[in-house]
């Protein structure tokens, strides 16, 4: 029998030990229970937290990355005005340096002209000066002496000669 007891159930074994499992619950629960909740709580709210701030991160990175395409499209389109103007500026300013490069030549064009026109008249009054000296030397050569056909002749071939040389 000695193997029978070894395998046997005793009813007051069984009764002190379903006693003794709920005493160590009542004292789990008095002394541990609120503490273990509580830390898993606090485990609970730490994790939430930082559940949270990521997603709040998030947030604000996508908004970040917004505000930088939105700050790049600006900056893109300011670049694109500013050298726009600066092409116009310098379109408006070659415009103008070539109007008065024109002007200006058209007034040397001018000055130039009237130069030509009064070294021509000048040019003129000394020829025509000359000339009349000339004409007047034949006139008094003619006076003193009597001219025939030979030294008529002669006289208008120096005259040609002499105003040859002069121009």
């Amino acid at each position: 029998m000695k193997v029978l007891e070894f395998i046997s159930i005793d009813a007051w074994t069984i009764i002190f030990q379903i006693c003794n499992l709920l005493i160590l619950l009542l004292l789990v629960r008095k002394f541990l229970w609120k503490r273990v909740m509580a830390v898993l709580e606090a485990r609970q709210n730490e994790i939430d937290g930082i559940y949270d701030a990521a997603g709040k991160d998030r947030r604000e990175a996508a908004q970040m990355k917004e505000e930088y395409t939105a700050r790049m499209g600006n900056a893109r389109e300011e670049a694109d005005r500013l050298v726009r103007n600066a092409m116009d500026t310098a379109h408006n300013r070659g415009d103008a340096i070539l109007k008065e490069a024109q002007t200006e030549a058209a007034h040397i064009k001018q000055k130039a002209e009237r130069d030509i026109d009064q070294e021509k008249r000048k040019a003129y009054s000394e020829l025509m000066g000359e000339i009349s000296g000339m004409a007047a030397d034949i006139a008094g050569r003619m006076v003193e002496r009597e001219i025939n056909a030979e030294d008529h002749r002669e006289l208008v071939e120096e005259f040609i000669k002499s105003a040859g040389e002069a121009s």
